[in-house]
């Protein structure tokens, strides 16, 4: 009794069901469904450094025109999906609703992208919170993605890195407005950085987090970043 009274209560945070459409899935078996799988909004063709989805391949040495005009301080950026229904309503409930079980699912989806990064990734950066905006959240959604990748590929997770500075929100800022907001917002506290880190986020927009974020953790002694991020807007 007491062991199904489990299960039920585990059921109802974590269900066994598609998290997009709710069709009953195996006990343990995946967390979207085929179908919804199928029908997620997947980027086929992208600039390798950015991730900003283009409209035809490019050569495997060259980058889009931003890139090329103002090269990011990370290596690559993989974001498998574009930040359009359902994907974005999902990722809105999982931040703002606390809908915790879509982190899994598209943790699942990162994992299958990492395939495309090199083999010699050393840790795991989620994008950091504000100690004020995740305490008033309750959990940090990047560290939620990244605690999830981390049980499959082992990678530790970086915990010295702080946002120091409580900035606005970026949703509804232009790209300068993004540049200036995030300008030395975040800090090494201490130890030493791994050599190649990978950043984890649940959206990239203009790519300025993870640009400045990227600077951080390389003036502290990390060689190459690399980004991944769920959906890129």
């Amino acid at each position: 009794m007491a062991t199904q009274l489990g299960h039920t209560l585990e059921n109802a945070v974590m269900p066994d069901a598609c998290v997009f459409c709710g069709l009953r899935q195996r006990p343990g078996g995946a967390l979207i469904c085929a179908p919804c799988y199928s029908d997620l909004p997947w980027i086929n063709k992208a600039c390798r450094r950015c991730a900003c989805p283009l409209v035809a391949d490019l050569p495997a040495d060259v980058f889009c025109a931003e890139c090329q005009k103002a090269p990011p301080p990370f290596e690559l950026a993989i974001a498998p999906l574009l930040y359009a229904f359902p994907v974005d309503a999902a990722i809105k409930a999982m931040k703002f609703k606390r809908k915790l079980f879509y982190a899994p699912a598209f943790a699942h989806i990162l994992i299958e992208a990492m395939h495309d990064l090199s083999a010699d990734i050393d840790a795991l950066l989620p994008v950091p919170l504000h100690w004020r905006r995740q305490a008033s959240r309750g959990f940090n959604q990047a560290g939620e993605l990244a605690r999830a990748i981390r049980k499959t590929t082992g990678l530790p997770l970086l915990d010295n890195v702080r946002r120091h500075r409580a900035t606005p929100f970026q949703s509804g800022l232009v790209a300068a407005h993004r540049q200036r907001n995030l300008r030395a917002a975040f800090k090494v506290r201490r130890g030493a950085m791994p050599r190649h880190v990978l950043i984890v986020d649940d959206v990239i927009t203009t790519g300025e987090t993870c640009r400045q974020l990227a600077i951080t953790v390389l003036d502290a002694g990390a060689e190459k970043i690399s980004v991944l991020a769920i959906a890129r807007a």
